[in-house]
């Protein structure tokens, strides 16, 4: 009877000590993997945040999008819509009244209507260009050659949107035209304990004072 009752229980020992073992090492390579995926993701966060603080310095320096951007966007562009096959018929209309519409004098009502339309269109599109207005850069880069002491990312972007509120500049937008002048060698970049400081360079700031004395002695 004691050979019988000792065998099983040994046996039980035995698996209980596997089953111990495969536990441990079970929540050992969980731990691993966690750790690993938390390296990971940590990683990805940062390539993640790289890529949005490179675009936004792309687009506020005016700089084209990258192949990878352009053929995605191509890509996206590529798939062409539905079309609706137009009769014969209404090309040939529009056609004729173009060529009515070229060919009627300036001095009848249709050709006064034309061309009074054709004004108007242009004014509208001269009105909606943005072309002539100067880009966030050339704001930037300007109030830095205005104010003789450093200011920071914040103080530049207030004054600028003081003075341009249609824009809607905001402050991250301007610290990384700041940086992208910083990297132009058009800015310098100065750190007084946690705070960042940009100012104009030296040259371009120093060469007005020269000047003042000449124009008082005229």
């Amino acid at each position: 009877m004691s050979d019988d009752t000792t065998a099983p229980s040994d046996l039980a020992a035995q698996y209980a000590a596997r089953i111990a073992d495969d536990l441990q090492s079970n929540v050992k390579e969980q731990e691993r993997v966690s750790a690993e995926i938390e390296v990971l993701q940590s990683q990805l966060a940062k390539l993640r945040h790289d890529h949005t603080v490179l675009v936004t310095m792309q687009q506020a320096l005016g700089l084209p999008p990258s192949s990878g951007e352009t053929a995605t966007a191509a890509g996206t562009a590529a798939v062409p819509a539905p079309r609706k096959k137009a009769p014969a018929s209404g090309r040939a209309k529009q056609t004729r009244a173009a060529k009515k519409t070229a060919a009627a004098p300036r001095g009848t009502k249709s050709g006064r209507q034309a061309t009074g339309k054709g004004t108007a269109v242009g004014k509208g599109t001269a009105a909606g260009k943005t072309a002539d207005e100067p880009t966030l850069v050339a704001l930037v880069r300007g109030h830095l050659t205005e104010m003789k002491e450093p200011r920071s990312a914040a103080e530049v972007a207030s004054a600028l949107e003081q003075a341009h509120p249609e824009r809607g500049i905001k402050t991250t937008v301007v610290r990384t035209a700041l940086e992208g002048l910083v990297a132009k060698g058009q800015a310098q970049r100065s750190k007084q304990g946690n705070s960042v400081f940009y100012s104009a360079p030296d040259a371009p700031v120093a060469e007005p004072q020269p000047q003042a004395p000449a124009d008082q002695t005229d």
